[in-house]
Parts: C-alpha cells; sequence; structure tokens
C-alpha cells in the first residue's frame, strides 16, 4: 500500500521548518516506539543535516520491551543521535530529556546560555503531550487524531532551553508499502484516508505471525487458524460482529482489532524491528531505481515516437 495523505499545511510547515532551522542547536524528534523506522520523517533526517538529534521512542509502554531495546542500541551507535524510550507516565524521566539537550551541545549551552531547540515528528506520536509535559503547563493542543498542531510556536521551558515545536508532519508518499500499513495501524494517518478492512488484514497476519500468543490470550482462543480471514472471522463471531445474514461485518470486526492494538489491549506489541527496517530499505531503493528506470524508459519511447511523427 502506498499511502499519499499531505494536507496543504503539511507543505506549508516543511517550508517553515526549512526556515528556522538555522536557528537551532539541535533536533528532538519524536517517533512512536512501536515503529521507529517507519514514525521516522525522512524529510526531517534531510533538514537536520549534522545538527544533533534526540530520537525519543515515545509510547514505549505499547511497544514490546525486547525489541524497543534492539532500536535503543542500533539508533545510539548512530553519529549525531542519542535515543530515549520514553511514555507519558514517566514524569522523572522526562525531565531527563533537558539534560540531555545540554550534554549534546555544550558549548552553544555555556557560551550564551541557553540553547534552541527544535522538537519535530509525524502526526500523532504524543508530541503535544511531551511538549506540555516539559513545559509543565497546558501550552500545546492534544488530540488523540493526527494533524492537531498546524502552526509553529516557541515555548521558552525556563531552564535555559528555547523550544521551536511544529506540526506534525508526513511526508508526500510514503513508499514503503509496509511502513504506510504500520502508520495506518497506529493512527499517525487520519482513519477517513484508510481502508478499515484492507487495514485489518494486514494487521491480522502481522499479529498471527509475530504475537500468536497474545492473540490467543486476548480472544480466548485455544489454536490459531492459518489465515487472516479465518481469524477475523472467529474473532468477529466471538465480539458479536454480525451484519446481514449472520455473517460476519469485516469492516467492524477490522476496526475493534485496530482500536485494541492502538491503545495496548492487545498487549506490548512492536511492529518492526532494525533488521526489518534494514532489508525494506534495501528493498524500497531497489523499486524506486526501477520504477525510475521504467518511467525513463518510457519517455525516452514517447520522444522516440513524437521525432518519427515528424519526419
Amino acid at each position: 500500500m502506498s499511502i499519499q495523505w499531505y494536507p496543504g499545511h503539511m507543505h506549508k510547515a516543511t517550508r517553515e521548518i526549512r526556515e528556522m532551522l538555522p536557528k537551532v542547536d539541535l533536533i528532538i524528534e519524536v517517533v512512536d516506539a512501536r515503529l521507529p523506522y517507519s514514525s521516522a520523517n525522512p524529510v526531517i533526517a534531510r533538514l537536520r543535516g549534522n545538527k544533533p538529534c534526540i530520537k525519543l521512542l515515545n509510547k514505549s509502554d505499547l511497544a514490546d520491551p525486547t525489541v524497543t531495546e534492539q532500536w535503543l542500541e542500533y539508533l545510539n551507535s548512530q553519529p549525531g543521535t542519542r535515543a530515549m524510550a520514553i511514555n507519558m507516565s514517566e514524569g522523572d524521566r522526562i525531565q531527563r530529556i533537558n539534560d540531555l539537550c545540554f550534554k549534546l551541545v555544550p558549548k552553544q549551552a555555556e557560551s550564551i546560555g541557553y540553547l534552541n531547540a527544535m522538537i519535530m515528528g509525524i502526526p500523532n506520536v504524543g508530541k503535544s503531550t511531551l511538549i506540555n509535559a516539559l513545559a509543565g503547563r497546558v501550552v500545546a493542543k492534544t488530540g488523540n487524531e493526527p494533524a492537531v498542531t498546524k502552526s509553529q510556536q516557541r515555548i521558552n521551558l525556563n531552564n535555559g532551553i528555547m523550544l521551536f515545536d511544529t506540526p506534525g508532519i508526513l511526508w508526500p508518499k510514503v513508499e514503503n508499502p509496509n511502513s504506510g500499513y504500520r502508520l495506518a495501524l497506529t493512527g499517525a494517518i487520519k482513519d477517513t484516508a484508510i481502508d478499515y478492512d484492507d487495514i485489518g488484514f494486514y494487521a491480522a497476519d502481522f499479529l498471527l505471525k509475530h504475537y500468536p500468543e497474545l492473540l490467543k490470550q486476548r480472544y480466548q482462543l485455544d489454536s490459531l487458524p492459518a489465515t487472516e480471514l479465518e481469524f477475523l472471522e472467529i474473532i468477529g463471531r466471538k465480539r458479536g460482529c454480525l451484519g446481514g445474514g449472520g455473517r460476519v461485518d469485516l469492516n467492524k470486526i477490522c476496526k475493534l482489532l485496530l482500536t485494541e492494538l492502538r491503545d495496548g489491549t492487545l498487549g506490548p506489541i512492536s511492529l518492526e524491528t532494525p533488521a526489518m527496517a534494514a532489508q525494506e530499505t534495501i528493498e524500497t531503493a531497489t523499486q524506486m531505481q526501477r520504477q525510475a528506470e521504467e518511467k525513463a524508459a518510457r519517455k525516452a519511447e514517447r520522444k522516440q515516437r513524437f521525432n518519427k511523427r515528424k519526419k
């Protein structure tokens, strides 16, 4: 699935971020701990350049702790990057972010007494909630759906850090189909832009392969079926998600499955590992190269036909 969901305010926000970056000393990027690869905006990586970056794996209480440790090890091995796993119930840990900012740019803080940090992230990763926690007051609007914050603001944390808030931005086209599905699973893309059945089948297939025991426990099943359709049919009947003729309403059971995955009812689940991300990066690059070559070939063929007609 290739998702294209890029509201006009996101294009404007990207342009404004590019203009503000020269004044910024470091980047704080908030990603979803369940999908640190898919929820990391490649536009941010390009705009960031060589500025230091703190990667905050938010909602870590919803993620598989074993996989989160893999991600922390991987991200902390990247030049100029420090990673932390956080969730909003850990107030003391949230405040440690401030200390980490000063450690990453000590000369800037010592020379002028403060530093400018820009906080960035895709929609619905909990950025606004984090800002309110850092500020100790409500300064950012929060919500359970993407695209709540739509303009920049500056927040003085009164501790030597000026925080530049930015709207949650996606990128014009999510090339990796798996990333598109994962973003939809966690609610980073508005539900009005997705097909519940399609996303629900993807979720069921992934969970059957990677978290079968959690499914057995949650839905009180002694064994699991071989296919995602059979699984959805079984839990749809158990939950009374029936339509006309007593048939399972797949749209309804898919919505229920997504809700329970998103809010952690199914248990701690991670949707990708560093190894999966590395493999998919290669596959996506290969696919994009092939598409570019095919596009160039079609263009050359059209040009050749046009030249023949002129003769």
